[in-house]
């Protein structure tokens, strides 16, 4: 038979090979020698699905890695079934199994550059006269559903301090350090988790992999992993930890005296008696040489300008903007201080409305930012999470005298941000649970009495109800956001009156400008008050060409807050390019949050790099250090969006001005911090729209000069988002439908404030829109 099972009987197979098979080790296997009476062992770490070529021929492949060589660089070739070999292969080989392979056909492969394995891969067929034999290990399956494997190969797992680069091992380790699985720049999840053992060596490793489920569920710092097949390299002379075909991992909670459980949505793994030895060797350890700390704050604990990691119950979520998200969440405590409660529509506010209502003491909203909105938006209401490095602010608002406590998760993955799901199985979680049923909701309401309270006094008459309909039918589109004591007056009123004054009016737009609405976009300078067009992309080209001629500076490179690497193009011109990447804490960061410099690159160079990383500089380099480029161009990048600096106001400074940015526990790169440290006048992106307003009285233009208020869209982003700029035209077309009747046109209702403009010449009164907002519901 072709393919055969071969069972295990108290370690040895119950039926013999063909004693003419002689083994073959995985580096013998090389093309121009004789397989013929060969067979290569291995076990299989990786299979993909059963799938037809274009000839209707059935393909199976999997991925075998040589057990008796598996610290070597290259220790695992690819196999390629075909037929019905490929077909019943597909059937009964599971991973974990050891596979027999006689009667090969050894071809090259032409991925191995890209997979990392033998630069061979073995072809089997019936028709070639192949067999494969395969070891089958009886597997049990617990009640929970997590299978372990009775009989198992037997596992060597390497120390730290033995790691040797480009080799694929088994270990353990103590989490020192975590971030919680994100989205990657790509479609992938990651997460970076930084271990320790009893070696006392550190090891970094970077993990991807396209299902979140199958990224190690690590809960705190503290826990131990296991993790089988990680490949190991080095980088900058530490090591580091990435994951590769097959890659494994199981969790287990690492305090003394817990139960040995390990945490994977794997249904078949292997977990040996004596492996639960070496996870209470570790547990000891980690409790006298870690410094692990205690259980995650509680509400009632916190304090302004705290960073803490909080166990919670999500009661509640919504939308805020395109870069923010709403999370409401309670813990059964409550805060010592008046916390801020986002506005959002009740509409948009996901959740039990009672529950709410109830809770509404206890709960506190947390703003999250960036990369975790994705994650926030997919959570369930009534889940259970442990949000990691959790930002308090004190502020109060500009019309309140009382100062109240903001939560917020910032973007970015420094210092382990991020959310993470737990269990209702988690011990930390069967706590709190417990603890939130005891709670006593004394404020409690059902929703009878709170639809009661309501409703009660709202229409007082038939009449009133059918008035407050009609005036339902000539909504605004647009919101007023402040002075609301103002009444309206109208424009022939306004045009009559002295400046300066504050009016709030309602209006029809009859014609606005520009119609190309891009041109709206300016750069504004809020010291000088000057406004300037935003250069064209050929601009910042020919600045970054011109920049090319200054060569880097060998001597800059390699300082104490930033990492250099240089290389020159292989063109004609050999232009040399200088990378210099900012360390924290003496490491480099993961490239989200990591900001560079870079000298003699050109803008496809700069842009792909945005992509990658936070935060790109563009410099050149001086006797002394390195230094900005002429603020024609942008003075820094951050992923499509172009910073400029304004010519006139700036002194710029030495780029080594960054380094106090450096230093700070979690600096957090913001366009207006690096501009403020490199003495850059930062330039604020601005819509200017002139429109042209009418009441039936009067007419006036009034001019709208806003960031980002009244069309709830950045002026920032307009100019690299194609959807941005729809969504501004579809609201421009609302606001002024084109080829409408004037009498047919949408109400506005608006605050416009009058002001003087004097020169030398003439005194004129212009007009501007503030405090005003387009409706959500217009687009």
């Amino acid at each position: 038979m072709p393919v055969q099972l071969l069972k295990i009987i108290k370690g040895k197979s119950e039926t013999s090979l063909p004693s003419h098979l002689q083994k073959e080790d995985l580096q013998h296997l090389q093309e121009g020698f004789d397989h013929t009476n060969k067979y290569f062992q291995g076990i299989v770490i990786l299979s993909y699905p059963l799938t037809k070529l274009g000839d209707g021929t059935d393909f199976f492949k999997v991925v075998l890695q040589d057990l008796d060589n598996s610290f070597s660089r290259i220790n695992s070739i690819n196999i390629l079934i075909y037929g019905k070999m490929a077909e019943d292969c597909a059937k009964v080989i599971r991973n974990g199994d050891t596979c027999l392979v006689s009667g090969f056909k050894l071809k090259k492969s032409p991925t191995a550059k890209e997979d990392g394995r033998h630069g061979c891969h073995l072809e089997v067929s019936e028709e070639a006269g192949s067999a494969i034999y395969i070891y089958t290990v009886p597997r049990t399956t617990a009640a929970s559903e997590t299978a372990s494997l009775s009989v198992a190969p037997k596992y060597v797992y390497t120390p730290l301090n033995r790691l040797k680069d480009g080799t694929i091992v088994n270990l353990y380790g103590i989490v020192k350090f975590f971030k919680p699985p994100y989205v990657s720049k790509g479609t992938d999840y990651c997460s970076v988790v930084t271990l320790v053992d009893p070696s006392n060596v550190k090891l970094t490793c970077t993990l991807f992999n396209g299902n979140l489920d199958s990224l190690p569920k690590i809960y705190k710092v503290g826990d131990i992993v296991r993790f089988h097949r990680i490949k190991i390299r080095e980088y900058n002379g530490q090591m580091q930890g990435i994951t590769s075909a097959g890659f494994a991992s199981l969790t287990f909670d690492g305090t003394v005296g817990a139960p040995v459980v390990p945490r994977t949505s794997s249904k078949v793994y292997t977990f040996m008696d004596e492996e639960q030895k070496t996870i209470k060797e570790l547990r000891i350890w980690a409790a006298s040489n870690l410094s692990i700390s205690g259980p995650a704050a509680k509400l009632s604990d916190v304090q302004p300008m705290l960073f803490f990691d909080l166990t919670c119950q999500l009661i509640g979520k919504a939308k805020v903007d395109g870069s923010s998200f709403l999370l409401k969440v309670w813990d059964g405590t409550k805060c010592p201080y008046p916390t801020w409660k986002v506005p959002v529509e009740a509409r948009d506010l996901e959740g039990e409305k009672v529950l709410l209502h109830q809770l509404r003491n206890l709960t506190v909203d947390i703003l999250v930012y960036d990369n975790h909105v994705q994650l926030a938006k997919s959570l369930k209401i009534g889940s259970f999470l442990r949000i990691y490095s959790i930002h308090t602010k004190q502020a109060s608002a500009d019309n309140e005298d009382v100062s109240h406590l903001e939560f917020h998760l910032h973007g970015g993955t420094c210092y382990g941000r991020g959310i993470g799901v737990l269990p209702e199985s988690n011990p930390d979680i069967k706590e709190l649970k417990a603890f939130l049923e005891s709670v006593d909701l004394a404020d409690s309401q059902n929703m009878e009495s709170m639809s009661s309270l309501e409703l009660d006094g709202t229409f007082s008459s038939v009449a009133d109800l059918e008035s407050h309909l009609q005036r339902c039918q000539q909504l605004s589109v647009t919101v007023l956001t402040d002075h609301q004591y103002l009444s309206n007056t109208e424009l022939k009123t306004i045009l009559n009156s002295p400046a300066p004054q504050q009016y709030r009016i309602r209006a029809k737009l009859r014609t606005y400008e520009p119609q190309k609405l891009y041109q709206s976009i300016k750069l504004h300078c809020s010291k000088c008050n000057s406004l300037q067009e935003v250069p064209d992309g050929d601009d910042f080209d020919f600045i970054l060409r011109g920049s090319v001629v200054t060569a880097p500076n060998p001597e800059l490179h390699n300082t104490s807050w930033y990492e250099s690497v240089m290389w020159t193009t292989q063109d004609q011109k050999q232009r040399k390019i200088a990378i210099h990447f900012v360390k924290h804490d003496e490491m480099l960061q993961q490239p989200e949050d990591t900001l560079l410099m870079i000298e003699g690159g050109t803008l496809k160079e700069v842009w792909k790099l945005t992509k990658r990383f936070k935060c790109v500089i563009p410099v050149r380099s001086t006797e002394d250090d390195l230094e900005l480029l002429d603020l024609s161009a942008p003075f820094l990048l951050q992923g499509n969006i172009k910073y400029y600096g304004c010519k006139q106001c700036s002194t710029p400074k030495p780029i080594k001005s960054l380094s106090s940015i450096a230093a700070e526990q979690q600096p957090s790169w913001e366009p207006t911090e690096i501009a403020q440290a490199l003495g850059v006048e930062l330039l604020q992106y601005v819509f200017i729209m002139r429109f042209t307003l009418v009441d039936g009285t009067g007419a006036l233009n009034a001019y709208l000069f806003d960031y980002e208020k009244f069309f709830q869209i950045p002026a920032s982003e307009i100019l690299t988002n194609n959807f941005l700029q729809q969504k501004m035209q579809m609201t421009m077309n609302a606001l002024c439908p084109p080829g409408r009747k004037l009498d047919d046109l949408p109400w506005l209702e608006c605050f416009i404030k009058s002001y003087n403009v004097r020169d030398e010449m003439k005194h004129q009164v212009y007009y501007q829109i503030f405090d005003t907002t387009v409706a959500e519901d217009v687009v």
